[in-house]
């Protein structure tokens, strides 16, 4: 690119681009997976699998690990890295010397995967938007505002997966679209493919197979889209559904979990779960950080979403003798969170703008419901299995739910240069602000090559 041709945002995609990538260094260098969320049991399911690997494939019961119910799909690459390790290296236990190895391998991998998605959903959204190339700044400065993208690369989880199969899925709803849902063997045969890998990383993908459901009912019913769907579905669920069959037959249920079901009913949590008091108001922009919000879903869910509530990246309260003190970066996280309700509403108002621009489009009404189904679904989880310190409320959980919303939001955002260049180029000056003030929150805070085991 000539000298001439580095346009001011251009500057800010090269800058972001190349931020994000020493992000993702730094974090693979500086933080241990092990001290991610329940990341004893992630480990306990890894080395569950990886014992039997390659001669045999097991999936943990119950009594090895509380996170038995998670597909295996997340579990693998470090699975396979261990197996690999274990053969490699001499050892006495290699359960603990080889953790750090499959560890990295894990970080690395995902990483790479992190990259791909976010160039996958750009591919998408150009031709959404007939190449538009300023949707280059607007993606790329919404997705990395997102404290929460950084945190859940770095741990052994199955949701960066989920967000990997869900940019193919993405794109491969748009070519359903643009084919008018025609039969396509070839094409119907990836989403299959896609619908199974989804499935078999995470349960919250199934979110985003609900909306398909929706539309056919409300928007596309004719007998095209149903045999195009149901074909795919079909795939997916040959390829995925015998770990939910094995599930029901040891656990009684296709969704069991380790916490008990209450049922959905909302006596289930407390008035202050829905709407928070004087009090958590305060904690909110003053210290966002455990225990101050106590069960209150969406002040932990906003916490979390922009900063790090529960403590598992830029500090820790098991460890408070560890990285940073807790109740100092309380302070910085109040800014974060006030500054962030700028970065919010933005999306939140992008999101409203691009739907009624664009609704006739299927994509967008489908990234439309897929919020929504992602947002309550997440919410009738958390009502159902009812914890009362709020430990179910995890910004990660439902990650997914963000990427749609910065991925609807993005494609007004790159049209308003269109309408307004001085009122674009604005925005994106204010929120490259905001990425550089919220920095700290992207980057894991531990001691070089500390590691925890229990």
């Amino acid at each position: 690119m000539k000298l001439d041709k580095l346009t001011y945002t251009n500057l800010i995609v090269i800058g972001i681009s190349l931020s994000t990538v020493f992000i993702l260094i730094y974090n693979i260098l500086y933080f241990n997976p092990i001290l991610g969320y329940d990341a004893e049991a992630h480990y306990a399911y890894i080395n569950y699998l990886s014992r039997y690997l390659p001669r045999d494939f097991r999936l943990p019961p119950m009594n090895e690990t509380r996170e038995f119910f998670n597909p295996p799909v997340g579990y693998l690459v470090p699975s396979i890295a261990q197996v690999i390790c274990r053969n490699v290296i001499e050892s006495s236990d290699f359960l603990s010397d080889c953790q750090p190895y499959y560890g990295k391998v894990t970080q690395v991998f995902q990483s790479f995967m992190y990259i791909a998605t976010i160039f996958i959903n750009l591919v998408t959204l150009k031709s959404i938007n007939n190449s538009n190339k300023l949707i280059n700044v607007s993606y790329l400065i919404l997705i990395s505002l997102l404290a929460v993208n950084y945190r859940t690369i770095s741990m052994i989880r199955g949701e960066p997966y989920i967000l990997f199969f869900m940019s193919i899925f993405l794109y491969l709803i748009y070519k359903h679209e643009k084919s008018g849902f025609e039969f396509n063997f070839k094409y119907i045969f990836y989403t299959g493919l896609v619908i199974g890998a989804i499935a078999l990383s995470r349960q919250w993908g199934f979110l985003l197979f609900l909306p398909l459901i929706y539309l056919y009912f409300f928007k596309e019913f004719n007998l095209k889209y149903l045999k195009l769907w149901s074909l795919c579905a079909t795939i997916g669920a040959a390829l995925s559904s015998w770990f939910y069959i094995d599930l029901y037959r040891r656990y009684g249920s296709f969704t069991a979990f380790n916490h008990d079901f209450y049922g959905f009913s909302f006596s289930n949590q407390n008035f202050n779960f829905y709407v928070p008091n004087y009090e958590q108001i305060v904690y909110l922009f003053t210290k966002p950080i455990r225990p101050h919000l106590n069960n209150q879903f969406v002040s932990i869910l906003y916490s979390d979403l922009w900063g790090d509530y529960w403590g598992y990246f830029t500090f820790t309260s098991r460890f408070l003798d560890i990285g940073r003190n807790q109740l100092l970066i309380g302070d910085y996280f109040a800014r974060v969170n006030i500054i962030s309700i700028f970065t919010t509403l933005l999306i939140i108002t992008f999101c409203f703008f691009a739907y009624r621009a664009n609704k006739q489009k299927f994509i967008i009404q489908y990234l439309n419901k897929a919020i929504l189904f992602s947002f309550f679904g997440y919410l009738v989880f958390a009502i159902a299995y009812p914890d009362w310190t709020g430990d179910t409320i995890k910004s990660t959980y439902i990650i997914q739910l963000f990427h749609l919303a910065v991925f609807l939001a993005s494609i007004y955002f790159s049209k308003l240069e269109e309408m307004n260049k001085k009122v674009f180029n604005t925005l994106i000056t204010i929120l490259f602000l905001i990425y550089v003030h919220n920095f700290q929150t992207y980057l894991s805070h531990f001691p070089l090559n500390y590691y925890y085991y229990p």
